[in-house]
């Protein structure tokens, strides 16, 4: 005899509707995510931030080690502009080679540096040469740190004075105007001399092999004190854009590093000074012979 099957339960229509997300219910869970990415959002941005300051740090290292390479095969350190005259002004024209220019071999840049006529000027280069643009002298948190339509910038600079003054040959840093600087000139001690910081700007366009403000900087303002000098104009935190309009004026260092910015120093460490350093001792950091006693900084 057959057996007649049992009919299935029909679901009522609220069942049915049962089976899919409620608007509402979508809503919460996107609102849920979305609390969730901003929460971790910025600790992905301080990771990346540590990785390219480290990154830079290197990179500073990295120019320490070349300098002192340099001093020790030539017996003094780079000059940090050759040019017949003084002072230097920050425009094309000129000899103007750079500091940066002299310890390219000291760097595993001997291909760039065989590639520079040296009996012609900065501005008088080949434009494979002027754009090259070598990860060395960028720091990868810098938005300057692509090469421009012509040349090529750095993100870091020599020291050559401690105070606002042009780049001249009686400078107190350690690069300057046709400077022969040896390590026993550097009586305030390596460890307590700042030779080579982070900087910002695009300089007027000159690039990493011009001898003026585009490689060189003063202490005479506290880190990320100095206006640069954007695609925008002048973006000046303390001081009137004007002033560094004048083409002997020079600028101090300053990085896009939150707090201040990564120095090297005569010793090969490569020390964060924070923003809010005291001026004066930031100022003495510049100077290679002014006796001063420092102390922790």
């Amino acid at each position: 005899m057959r057996r007649l099957a049992s009919p299935q339960p029909r679901l009522s229509a609220a069942s049915e509707l049962r089976r899919a997300f409620t608007l509402i219910e979508l809503l919460v869970v996107i609102a849920i995510i979305a609390v969730l990415v901003a929460l971790l959002l910025p600790a992905v941005q301080q990771a990346r931030e540590a990785a390219r300051r480290v990154q830079c740090k290197n990179n500073l290292a990295q120019i320490g080690l070349a300098v002192m390479n340099y001093e020790m095969a030539h017996g003094v350190l780079p000059p940090g502009s050759v040019n017949q005259t003084g002072p230097i002004q920050s425009t094309p024209e000129g000899y103007h080679m750079s500091w940066i220019a002299q310890i390219l071999p000291n760097i595993e840049q001997r291909a760039v540096y065989k590639a520079i006529d040296f009996n012609a000027g900065a501005y008088d280069q080949a434009a494979t040469v002027s754009s090259v643009v070598m990860a060395t002298f960028h720091c990868p948190s810098s938005s300057e740190n692509l090469s421009g339509a012509s040349v090529s910038f750095t993100s870091y600079a020599g020291c050559h004075h401690d105070e606002e003054s042009p780049i001249d040959t009686d400078n107190n840093g350690v690069f300057f105007l046709n400077s022969s600087v040896r390590f026993k000139d550097v009586i305030d001690g390596a460890s307590n001399t700042v030779f080579v910081g982070e900087k910002q700007g695009l300089d007027n366009g000159l690039s990493w092999l011009s001898g003026t403000r585009a490689t060189l900087r003063n202490t005479g303002v506290g880190p990320n004190k100095s206006p640069t000098l954007t695609g925008q104009g002048w973006s000046s935190p303390s001081q009137s854009g004007p002033l560094f309009e004048d083409p002997l004026a020079v600028g101090g260092f300053g990085s896009a590093h939150i707090g201040g910015a990564q120095f090297a120093l005569g010793d090969g460490s490569v020390r964060f000074i924070s923003e809010n350093i005291d001026v004066e001792v930031f100022g003495n950091l510049g100077n290679r012979h002014d006796e001063q006693i420092l102390g922790a900084f």
